[in-house]
């Protein structure tokens, strides 16, 4: 098993070919999939550990597997991931929790850990978040990161437009922030 990070709670690792069934149960509810207005099925959620295995490989990152460390089970994702937004290559932050762990902070803890790990050892200066205006609970989290909404654009997935509002964190301010 490849660690990445440890909490207090949670061991964040690499995913693997295996999760299979465990990221299925997670990423087939349309309404943890919010973000991408349906559930995957078992070939999306291969494709989707397969497509995570090549960003380790080509960026050091992509998303993770969350576990709670008391009772090993999978109950999500969080990690980093290139995106362009109009036009501009960024890192992003991202999650995907189980709805049956919502609201117990795992989100937040698995995120922090992420940003932290982000900043350390990749020397990233700025990290985004995209988030649906309709996610509330997404944009909390941003926010409890430290992060702002900085702006706003539209992602087409699917032939769809879609909405998304733009969250920031810059290191030298989270460096300033933690003296």
């Amino acid at each position: 098993m490849d660690i990445i990070i440890e909490t207090s709670r949670l061991t964040i690792r690499h995913l693997l070919e295996s999760d299979i069934d465990a990221l299925y149960k997670i990423m087939r509810k349309p309404e943890v999939m919010y973000a991408w207005e349906h559930g995957f099925t078992e070939d999306d959620v291969q494709d989707w550990i397969s497509y995570q295995l090549a960003r380790y490989q080509k960026d050091g990152y992509g998303y993770f597997a969350v576990m709670v460390k008391e009772s090993g089970a999978l109950i999500g994702q969080a990690g980093l991931l290139g995106n362009d937004i109009d036009g501009e290559s960024v890192v992003e932050i991202g999650y995907i929790f189980d709805d049956s762990v919502w609201g117990q902070g795992y989100a937040i803890e698995a995120s922090r850990a992420c940003v932290d790990w982000a900043f350390q050892r990749f020397g990233i200066d700025k990290l985004y978040a995209t988030i649906r205006p309709e996610n509330e609970a997404s944009a909390k989290v941003a926010v409890k990161l430290g992060m702002k909404k900085t702006g706003s654009y539209v992602k087409v997935y699917l032939d769809k437009e879609m909405p998304h509002d733009i969250y920031t964190l810059d290191r030298v301010g989270e460096i300033m922030r933690s003296i």
